[in-house]
């Protein structure tokens, strides 16, 4: 038994040691995010207008295609890290929590690496 304040025992950054960490990871994806969000949206919106052919000569351009990488990657980290906090505050039990984070990171870490092969096999062949 020790002689602590309630001060003491919740001073620092949680029992996980990293939660400063984390939650600076979730405002640097959003902000990052803002001028991402448009800069990707906009030319996708009006090349799937124009059906497969202006996709294809949309991204084989690099900038649209660096844009479409970089959005894909934050928004998968930001995903990431957003259902790990979810499962983490509502799934009590470890095994449960555990199974359910790892099949998180490689679901978000999956679908990211498809989008970027998708981009890139576009940018490469177009």
């Amino acid at each position: 038994m020790g002689f602590k304040t309630d001060y003491a025992r919740v001073h620092g950054l949680g029992s996980a040691h990293e939660g400063v960490g984390h939650w600076w990871g979730q405002r640097i994806s959003s902000i990052a995010l803002i001028p991402l969000t448009p800069l990707f949206v906009i030319p996708f919106g009006r090349a799937l207008g124009g059906g497969h052919e202006a996709l294809v000569a949309t991204y084989s351009s690099w900038w649209h295609a660096f844009i479409a990488v970089a959005f894909i990657l934050v928004a998968m980290w930001h995903l990431a890290q957003g259902l790990q906090v979810v499962i983490e505050d509502y799934v009590p039990e470890k095994a449960a929590r555990t199974a359910l984070l790892i099949g998180n990171m490689l679901v978000c870490w999956g679908l990211a690496a498809a989008g970027v092969l998708a981009v890139a096999t576009i940018l490469f062949r177009g």
